[in-house]
């Protein structure tokens, strides 16, 4: 049994798929995540002629991921679900947050996130894989001479906490998140500074302890984090 403190079992597989400019398949426990990067030599109407580049990203869950039944493909609804709408947006901003745009020209990089099992923690697995997936790419940028100058300004990675039988409690898997009290998703570079913080109160509000508690063990969980992430990429140099 996990112990309140650790992570679940995280492995990153990088190049998983032949076709995309990277990919990355993220198991963190029994969540799976694919994150795959494609460049494409466009940006959005608001960046045409600016010189900057872009960096978005898009999010979905198979149908038979979440378990307890199907779960209806949000093509059919011909549009996303308020969670997998406000996911995706988090994860475009999280890896914003690592890219100098300008460095990019004006080209455009998505990263689909796409879950193919799910138990609690899906965002933070796709922007973890999701940061890898993209520094892949912008190394094959580099390498062909499309760019000039590494766009990567830092790493960035992320992981839950939360509030369970009054412990805080790291990594929360679907059973914790379920139940937890307080919820939170913490967004962090590798220089030690917040891009993001998600939470939430589910049943009392917590106190400056439990927040203090929270981000402490954040901390500690994301640092082991990035160096799962470095160890990916450093193989398969």
């Amino acid at each position: 049994m996990k112990k309140s403190d650790s992570l679940r079992k995280i492995e990153i597989i990088t190049d998983y798929t032949r076709h995309a400019d990277a990919s990355v398949l993220v198991k963190w426990g029994d969540t799976w995540v694919l994150c795959t990067a494609t460049v494409e030599e466009k940006v959005p109407p608001f960046l045409r002629d600016t010189g900057r580049g872009w960096v978005t990203a898009e999010y979905a869950m198979l149908p038979s991921a979440p378990g307890g039944g199907r779960k209806e493909r949000d093509i059919k609804k011909l549009k996303l679900d308020a969670r997998s709408a406000e996911i995706q947006r988090l994860i475009g901003r999280a890896l914003r947050a690592a890219v100098d745009l300008p460095a990019l020209g004006e080209r455009q990089i998505t990263i689909d996130c796409d879950v193919l099992q799910a138990d609690g923690g899906t965002r933070c697995a796709a922007i973890t894989g999701g940061m890898v997936a993209l520094e892949i790419a912008a190394r094959r940028l580099l390498a062909s001479g499309r760019i000039d100058r590494n766009p990567i300004l830092n790493r960035v990675a992320a992981v839950s906490v939360g509030v369970c039988d009054g412990t805080p409690t790291l990594d929360l898997d679907y059973a914790h998140d379920s139940t937890a009290e307080v919820d939170l998703n913490v967004v962090m570079t590798d220089s030690g500074r917040f891009v993001e913080l998600q939470g939430c109160a589910e049943h009392r509000p917590f106190t400056d302890r439990h927040l203090a508690n929270m981000l402490a063990l954040a901390k500690k969980g994301i640092r082991r984090i990035f160096r799962l992430t470095a160890s990916a990429l450093r193989s398969r140099r």
